[in-house]
């Protein structure tokens, strides 16, 4: 086996009309393809696929990702502020590690995301 990348990622929802708007609207994430008449729908960063998807509709139970997908961005302070413009909370102060900053927030379901931008080699 030669494992050659990541196609997509899953991140499980309760209320699929809600979390299109986030995903979509919110976040501004470009939408792909729905799966069929599901309540899962895929949207695109450029180099990975975040799926939404409600997990009660493929006989699964809702539990919510706690670990961040972190969100590439040029300038963390200048999404955050948009994101925080958009009603979005962050919990705490943005951190500098001394290589990238990173703000962590999440989805209307408390799905980990984070802004993240690398600043240093």
């Amino acid at each position: 086996m030669n494992v050659t990348g990541v196609d997509f990622t899953i991140v499980p929802i309760t209320d699929f009309e809600r979390s299109k708007k986030f995903y979509g609207d919110v976040l501004n994430l470009e939408e792909s393809k729905q799966w069929g008449e599901m309540p899962a729908q895929e949207f695109e960063t450029g180099n990975l696929t975040i799926a939404i998807m409600q997990p009660e509709a493929f006989g699964q139970k809702f539990s919510p990702n706690v670990f961040p997908i972190a969100l590439h961005v040029d300038d963390v302070a200048a999404a955050r502020t948009e994101l925080e413009g958009k009603g979005v909370d962050f919990p705490a102060d943005t951190i500098d590690s001394g290589v990238c900053h990173m703000a962590f927030f999440g989805d209307p379901d408390g799905n980990g995301l984070m802004l993240h931008s690398r600043y240093a080699d």
